[in-house]
Order: structure tokens, then sequence, then C-alpha cells
């Protein structure tokens, strides 16, 4: 996708973004007390639930990077899996904030569910659906 819309460059922006970050606090898990420990300090909550969960929380970080950097490449190059990896990937986001907001009792993961809710609408606006469905030479 050549000529892909800015809406979807900066959607699969912000899948990169997420790839690198979730990337990060896998390394963080894997290898505590190093360098990034500090990072940390950003949600601490979110650090102690990862490690509560060990080793699986490694596992759901990894796995949460490959899908953010596989929903990029889709969207970049105009897969329609990549696609529907993206809006996948947005919907268990905002589940998961919803579900952080009512169990775990943190309201700020409120604040992602109008912009998932943003992001998915935009995704599914016949516009930019239709990108993908002609393929990557579209």
């Amino acid at each position: 996708m050549g000529h892909a819309p800015p809406g979807v460059r900066a959607l699969a922006a912000f899948f990169i973004f997420g790839a690198c970050m979730s990337l990060l606090a896998c390394a963080g898990l894997l290898f505590p007390g190093g360098a990034i420990e500090p990072m940390w300090q950003i949600n601490p909550k979110a650090h102690e639930g990862l490690l509560q969960i060990a080793p699986w929380g490694i596992v759901l970080m990894g796995a949460v990077s490959i899908a953010c950097a596989l929903s990029a490449a889709g969207l970049i190059t105009g897969s329609l899996l990549g696609y529907w990896l993206a809006i996948t990937v947005l919907t268990v986001n905002v589940i998961g904030d919803s579900a952080n907001a009512i169990l775990g009792g943190d309201p700020r993961t409120l604040i992602g569910l109008p912009i998932g809710a943003a992001f998915i609408a935009y995704l599914l606006r016949p516009r930019i659906r239709i990108l993908f469905k002609r393929g990557p030479d579209a």
C-alpha cells in the first residue's frame, strides 16, 4: 500500500510504537533489575500484575509485541489479514481497558475506550475498508 491514507499510516505508526513498548516490557520482565527497570515507575501496578503471572507475563508481552508488529505490517502492505488483525488487537485492547476499569478499579484506563473505538470506527469506514478488499496493489 504505497499510497495509504495518512490515517492508515498513523495507525501503522501507532502499532509500531505498541510493538516496541510491549517488546521493551517483555525485556524488562526477562531481565529484572536491568538498565530498563526504571520504566516500571510509569505503571508499577502493571509491573506487579505481570510479575504475578510470571512467566506468562513475558509470553503475553511477547505476543502483544508480535501482534502489534504484524498489524502495522498488514496496514502498511494493505493485507486483508493484517487489517483484521489490527481491528482484533484494538478490540481486545478496548475490552482489556474496560475490564481494568471495572475489575481492577483503575478508571484511568477508560481513556483507552474512546481512542480504541475511534481507531476501530476509522478502520471500518467504507473508504478505508475497501483499500484492504482490493489488496496491496489497489
